[in-house]
């Protein structure tokens, strides 16, 4: 008993390390943009998309926490359905903010520095600015849906009262039980997946940008040192 209580002890003081560094660094950041918006009167795309991302990363870092330290200190009050319900609602949403806000930010940088002459591109490359606060509205409301979706299917399945019982056979509870957790899994790793795939095509594509512009540079600078420092 004394094992698991500090090593219970110990998970909680890492967590709360982990969680008051990520914290310090995201508050800084809100901090910077909030004076500086104060002071501009107004905020650039990229700083828009930074000061929605260190928001939503503190609201999730909080929630986290709460969640964490009920865990390991009050596991009974964690038993209270209400509670666990809104600790992994608010939880889970600010989670799904912080992808898609990321993968926006992967996007606009990518779409701001790559240099392709596809008229699509240049045409997002005009009008981006004009975009992000469509895309930050659009991701924060696919994260409010994800999170109606997936407490409709938790209510569904408690509706249900899929238990084992005398009269049911396992197999047949544990088939109707996976139908319904698969949707939510699914939906789950489907907004993973589409913020991940942004991320990794804005890097590749980025990076391939780069590497032609480099390759143009080396062909076309007659001056070693003016390369160098490009």
């Amino acid at each position: 008993q004394s094992n698991v209580t500090s090593y219970g002890a110990m998970a909680l003081a890492i967590i709360t390390l982990e969680v008051f560094v990520g914290m310090w660094i995201n508050a800084f950041i809100v901090c910077v943009l909030c004076i500086a918006w104060v002071k501009k009167k107004a905020l650039n795309s990229n700083e828009k998309i930074l000061l929605l991302l260190g928001c939503s990363r503190i609201s999730y870092l909080c929630f986290a926490w709460v969640y964490h330290f009920l865990s390991k200190i009050f596991p009974n009050f964690l038993h209270v359905q209400t509670i666990l319900q809104l600790l992994a609602l608010f939880g889970t949403s600010f989670n799904y903010s912080n992808l898609w806000v990321s993968a926006c930010l992967c996007g606009f940088y990518c779409i701001k520095i790559a240099n392709f002459r596809n008229s699509f591109f240049i045409y997002l490359k005009v009008k981006i600015d004009r975009m992000v606060p469509w895309l930050l509205l659009g991701s924060e409301i696919l994260a409010l849906a994800m999170i109606i979706v997936t407490y409709v299917l938790n209510e569904t399945l408690q509706r249900n009262n899929i238990t084992f019982t005398c009269q049911e056979n396992f197999w047949e509870v544990t088939i109707r039980k996976d139908k319904h957790l698969f949707s939510s899994h699914f939906l789950a790793g489907l907004v993973f997946a589409a913020s991940f795939t942004v991320v990794i095509f804005s890097a590749v594509f980025l990076l391939f940008s780069l590497w032609r512009h480099q390759r143009t540079m080396q062909t076309s600078s007659m001056k070693d040192l003016n390369m160098d420092a490009h």
